[in-house]
Formats: structure tokens, C-alpha cells, sequence
């Protein structure tokens, strides 16, 4: 559930990381009886607890379709990351897919350890896939075909140039966007949103992940993932594995900021797409990852960790942001805190540092002018302050309470989960640490994955009211860097992107 260490130096965290928890094992009693349907779903658990989560809260018949949507994904990107399979039988594979799922006979071999058993017993998905209305089947197909195409052509070819970077982040995430968005139209809950803004959410949450999970991508066995674009990494090193390397550390992370900010061109997209959603279930599925997928960026940014291990927030503040995001006033709040953090974390000697400055300032612009912030909740808590052992004890003490009171009220749900309509059926800145909440990623996209190292610098208090500048700002402030915690725990699966 999170340290002790953790929890007594962030006691606010303790309440979500119960709730969290709680919905967690609530949801796993879920799992419908029909064996396709229960293969389903365990297997979302198994490789996204978070997304899992998140997706419970959605009316059955949608939450089927973004169930088998996910785990097709899911397959498709399982047999793309296997550099075990030659060219010659991956491709046809990936140009095929979209067939294959209206196949009850068809599995393919590959992968490891809960995505091998997804492949070998895919025959499951291809079940429940071919139970969903025509509407959601027509959605998943169509993207499945697409992302396969492009998934295919990227197997012969790297990513060169920035282009080359947004194309491949659009076929492995923005058609993810673009495919959620049919399946919440198909469900007659929301309007279709414009492609432009739904392929943002995807690539939003894909450079996100992209940027996490450099140095798992560069030590793959037996060949390495190569993501990040050559237009940007050429400027800072001669081979992009150079950046993991000690005496190269002052380039890396010059580079890395580089792609922080190409990502946070995104965000604002990501803020107009969440403003428009109206079922409060759909707007919590998507409005919680893309808060997660900028709190990652914040910490990320400067980190020289990310060249060392992992770097992730910390699970009582990825309960947090579950337990807090209701409304569109919540996420601008956690926006802009998560802006100014990462704001008070540029350096005017960073060779980017003007045009990161410029988006950051753009994004703090659209939160302020939503006249929200005096409402919202802070995320950033300034960790100056000791306890005493008198305070300790009363923690304890609450602790203790807490617990008891939980467990003598088992059956309530202290979460609310989805309408219930299946019946028996199917119904019912310190960064961080390395443990992990999930094995995979809340976006076919190294989505739970958007997770996942030692102290590391981090960001004060972002609190302030509305129009107030961030205060990490001035000299003074920014001795400071690395007081406040964020810091490192579970992640949250960002987006259905790739299986990253």
C-alpha cells in the first residue's frame, strides 16, 4: 500500500491508499463467470490493476467494449515489442490483426509471462469481442487495422526526424484516442470529439512514457527499442545509448528536456478535449491519466535519473489523483501545480530553456483563465516539516482506527463502481522509490506503465491562488529545489497507448 516511511512523511496520502486499495480488491471480485468474459477481465487486472480500476466506474456495455479494445491492443503491441520474431513473420502479423480478432481458432505464440497467456489464449478475447455491439466492433477493428499498418511500418524504419516521432506516437497512442472516442460516441454518452484533439490525448501520454522508460527501451534484450527522434537525441550525443552513460550525464539530461517539452505541446489539447466530456465516468477514465501523464513530466524533467532507473510518483499521490479528479476544476488545479513544479525546475542555462518556459507559461495561462484555481486541491506538499513523536503516535493511533472502521464495514463500497447491470453475470521533490503498483500499462501504451529510482530533485509547494505566479520562482526559491516530495510509488497506467 505504500511505505510507512512514505505515509509518515505524507499522512494526508494514508486515506486514498486505503480507498485505492479497497477498490481495488472490490473490483477484482468482479470478474464475471462466463469464461471468456472472466479471462477478460483477470487478465486486465493481471497486466493494469489501475486501469482496471478506472474502467469499473463505466457502464457495463462500454466498459466490455474498452475491456476488449484494451487487451486487442494489448495483443497487437505484445506481438510488435517481441524482437525475438524475424521481420518476415511479424509484419504479416501486424498487417493482419484486425482480421485475426474475428477468429475464435486464431493465437499466436509470444511474449512473456501474463502476455504470453494473453496470445496463447487470445481465442477468449476474439469471444467477447464478437458479443459487442456492431458500433464498438466496426471502432476496434478500424483502429486495430491502422495501428497494425503503422506498427508494421515502423518495423523497417527508425525514428528519424520529429515527424517521423509524432507519426509513430499517433499510430501506437493517438489511434487510441481516436478509437475511445468512437467507442464513448458509439455508447451515445458523448459527442465525437475532433480527431486533432483525440490524437493529442494519445500522444500526450505516449511521450510521456517514451521519455519514463528510456532506459528499459536501450537495455532490451535482444535488441533495443529506439523511440526517441534522432532530430533530437543527434544534437546532444552521437548514439542515443550514450545518454545512459555517466560522463555524458550534463548532455542527457539537456536532451531530456528537449523531449519533455516537445510533449508538453500536447497539453493543451489534452485540457480542451476533458473540458468537453459529459458523463463523469468518462471524464474521470480520461482526465486521471492525463494527470498522472504531466505529473510524470514534472518529475522526469532535469532528472538524471531517468538514465539511472525509474522514476515515478509515489503511490499515495497517484491515490490522490484518483480520489480527488470529479471535476474539470481538479484538473486544472492539478495542472497547474504540476506546471509550476516543473517550471521551477528549468534552468535559464538550458539550452531550451525559452521555449520551455513559453509552454509551461501556456498551459498556466488556460488554468488561471478557467477561474477554477481557488477551488482546487493541491497535489505538491512542501516536506520541511519533521513529526515529532507526539504527532507520530497520534497518526498511529488514527491508523488504527482507520483500519478497524474499514474492517468491521467490509461490504461498503466506499468507491461507487459502474451501474451494476451485469448482474451475477458480469457484474456484479524527492522522486522515487522502486516499487511497483502494476506490471503493465494503462495504455496499451506503456500506459501503467505510465510508472516507474533514488533521491532525486524535485519541486516545493506550487500552491498559490489564481493568477499568482508559480512560487518556486527567485533565487531563494530555487536553492530549495529538491525539499519538497513527490516522490516515487505506484504508477498509474497512462492511456491504452502502447503496451510500454
Amino acid at each position: 500500500m505504500g511505505s510507512l516511511g512514505a505515509i509518515l512523511k505524507h499522512p494526508d496520502d494514508l486515506y486514498p491508499l486505503i480507498k485505492l486499495k479497497r477498490a481495488v480488491k472490490q473490483a477484482e471480485k468482479q470478474i464475471p463467470p462466463e469464461p471468456h468474459w472472466g479471462f477478460c477481465y483477470s487478465m486486465l487486472h493481471k497486466v493494469s490493476r489501475s486501469f482496471a480500476l478506472v474502467i469499473q466506474q463505466l457502464d457495463t456495455d462500454l466498459r466490455d467494449a474498452i475491456c476488449v479494445f484494451y487487451l486487442v491492443l494489448r495483443a497487437l503491441d505484445t506481438v510488435e515489442d517481441d524482437t525475438s520474431i524475424a521481420t518476415e513473420v511479424k509484419v504479416p502479423i501486424l498487417m493482419a490483426f484486425h482480421r485475426h480478432i474475428y477468429d475464435r481458432a486464431w493465437h499466436f505464440s509470444c511474449g512473456t509471462k501474463h502476455y504470453k497467456v494473453l496470445m496463447d489464449q487470445f481465442h477468449h478475447v476474439s469471444t467477447a469481442f464478437l458479443e459487442l455491439g456492431s458500433s464498438y466492433q466496426e471502432a476496434i477493428e478500424d483502429i486495430t487495422m491502422r495501428m497494425g499498418a503503422g506498427m508494421a511500418k515502423f518495423i523497417c524504419k527508425e525514428v528519424e526526424t520529429t515527424d517521423d516521432y509524432d507519426e509513430y506516437c499517433h499510430y501506437v497512442a493517438g489511434l487510441v484516442g481516436l478509437g475511445l472516442s468512437k467507442l464513448f460516441h458509439a455508447s451515445g454518452k458523448e459527442d465525437m470529439a475532433p480527431d486533432s484533439l483525440s490524437n493529442s490525448m494519445g500522444l500526450f501520454l505516449q511521450k510521456t512514457n517514451i521519455i519514463r522508460d528510456y532506459l528499459e527501451d536501450i537495455n532490451e534484450i535482444p535488441k533495443s527499442r529506439m523511440f526517441w527522434p534522432r532530430q533530437i537525441w543527434s544534437k546532444y550525443v552521437n548514439k542515443l545509448e550514450d545518454l545512459k552513460y555517466e560522463e555524458n550525464s550534463v548532455k542527457a539530461v539537456q536532451c531530456l528536456n528537449d523531449m519533455v517539452t516537445n510533449a508538453l505541446i500536447h497539453a493543451e489539447d489534452c485540457l480542451k478535449y476533458t473540458s468537453t466530456l459529459r458523463d463523469p465516468a468518462i471524464f474521470r477514465f480520461c482526465a486521471i491519466p492525463q494527470i498522472m501523464a504531466i505529473g510524470t513530466l514534472a518529475l522526469c524533467y532535469n532528472n538524471i535519473e531517468v538514465f539511472r532507473g525509474v522514476v515515478k510518483m509515489r503511490r499515495g499521490l497517484t491515490a490522490k489523483v484518483i480520489d480527488r479528479t470529479n471535476s474539470m476544476s481538479d484538473v486544472y488545479g492539478a495542472f497547474f501545480d504540476f506546471s509550476c513544479m516543473l517550471k521551477s525546475k528549468v534552468d535559464d542555462n538550458d539550452p531550451n530553456a525559452k521555449k520551455t518556459k513559453s509552454r509551461i507559461e501556456e498551459i498556466l495561462k488556460i488554468c488561471r483563465e478557467s477561474g477554477t484555481l481557488n477551488k482546487r486541491k493541491s497535489y505538491i506538499v512542501s516536506s520541511e516539516h519533521a513529526y515529532n513523536p507526539t504527532v507520530i503516535a497520534v497518526f498511529l493511533v488514527i491508523l488504527a482506527i482507520l483500519l478497524a472502521y474499514l474492517s468491521a464495514n467490509r461490504a461498503t463500497d466506499i468507491w461507487g463502481r459502474g451501474d451494476g447491470k451485469r448482474k451475477v453475470a458480469k457484474g456484479g521533490a524527492t522522486v522515487v522509490e522502486k516499487e511497483e503498483m502494476d506490471s503493465g500499462g494503462g495504455g496499451g501504451g506503456r500506459g501503467d506503465e505510465i510508472g516507474m529510482g533514488r533521491e532525486r530533485k524535485g519541486g516545493g509547494e506550487a500552491r498559490g491562488e489564481e493568477g499568482e505566479e508559480c512560487e518556486h520562482e527567485g533565487r531563494k526559491r530555487r536553492k530549495k529545489i529538491g525539499e519538497g516530495e513527490i516522490v516515487g510509488g505506484g504508477e498509474m497506467g497512462i492511456g491504452i497507448g502502447r503496451g510500454r
